[in-house]
């Protein structure tokens, strides 16, 4: 089955809510959104979502939704991801999403998908534009409620969901403003934790290119390259080399919230959290450093989005 209209991606994940709307007939991106939601909030701690932070989504969505519209989109597809897995009350969530994209195509909601799934797609979407001969690359997706590690090689994809990111070791350890530094030990061996079970997994020893997605990378990206405002086009496929990021890390982690906020590139959703963050991707550089001899990462703002996007074109 062929798509002649413009088809959208949605990422609902524990921080935030992002949109593609893409036209196969140029091809062309349309519009590409983020808005924070912190869906997420207390659920790892509730079990429950939240029902301030679901009405912040349905805002969100209905927003994107209405775009949708306005640019005659055909086909959608909307993954959910961490915070949503396990919620107690998430059907309420999901009835949102089934009365607002029914407006698009019928029957569609918000799918669930496992963290294996969310990591081939992120690969997809991350590396369609790496340079030939970057590969085996390692793409890892840091976001709110966890990490994926995703690599290719001869014996295909091979991936690793963890329960790690930015807004779990915020709410788990890092509850601080700055954080103290026993909290961020406490969460640093937590981290360590988690990327050892990736290396189990995943052969991260292999990795000739470190790949980051996401907003913790991209924003540490801009603070690296001392951008001015947020510019998506010099933040893809940038090459910040691993002394330069542990500069950026060590100085957001001794900021507090208010602080970080105040910089134009990171955005005030994203300011209370970036400092776990910030000690996740230390903590992968040591890893990357020891096992495969990587001194950079290569920042792409093509993620899980790209790849929902191609799946859709190629049904």
């Amino acid at each position: 089955m062929s798509t002649s209209g413009p088809v959208a991606a949605v990422d609902c994940g524990t921080n935030s809510i992002r949109l593609l709307i893409h036209d196969p007939g140029g091809p062309r991106e349309i519009c590409r959104r983020n808005t924070i939601v912190r869906l997420g909030q207390g659920v790892d701690e509730t079990g429950r979502l939240n029902p301030e932070a679901i009405e912040r989504t349905r805002e969100a969505l209905e927003a994107y939704v209405d775009e949708m519209e306005r640019e005659g989109v055909t086909r959608v597809r909307m993954v959910a991801t961490s915070a949503t897995r396990d919620a107690a009350n998430r059907e309420d969530f999901f009835a949102m999403t089934r009365e607002l994209l029914g407006r698009i195509e019928p029957g569609a909601e918000a799918e669930v998908i496992t963290g294996e799934e969310e990591a081939a797609l992120s690969f997809t979407g991350a590396t369609v534009d790496l340079p030939v001969g970057s590969e085996p690359a390692c793409v890892i997706d840091l976001g709110g409620g966890s990490t994926e590690f995703v690599m290719r090689n001869d014996g295909g994809l091979q991936a690793l969901s963890t329960q790690m990111g930015c807004v779990r070791v915020t709410e788990r350890f890092m509850r601080s403003d700055p954080p103290t530094e026993e909290e961020t030990e406490a969460a640093r061996e937590y981290i360590r934790q988690r990327i050892a079970e990736a290396r189990a997994a995943v052969p991260l020893e292999d990795a000739r290119t470190v790949v980051g997605c996401a907003g913790t990378f991209t924003t540490l990206s801009a603070l690296a390259q001392e951008l001015g405002e947020y510019d998506p086009a010099a933040i893809h496929m940038s090459e910040i080399n691993f002394d330069r990021m542990r500069d950026v890390t060590a100085a957001l982690r001794a900021q507090t919230s208010a602080q970080r906020a105040e910089n134009p590139v990171v955005h005030p959703g994203r300011a209370d959290v970036i400092g776990s963050g910030s000690a996740i991707v230390e903590e992968l550089m040591a890893e990357f450093e020891e096992a495969a001899g990587a001194t950079s990462f290569v920042i792409s703002e093509k993620d899980i989005l790209d790849g929902i996007v191609a799946g859709l074109l190629e049904r």
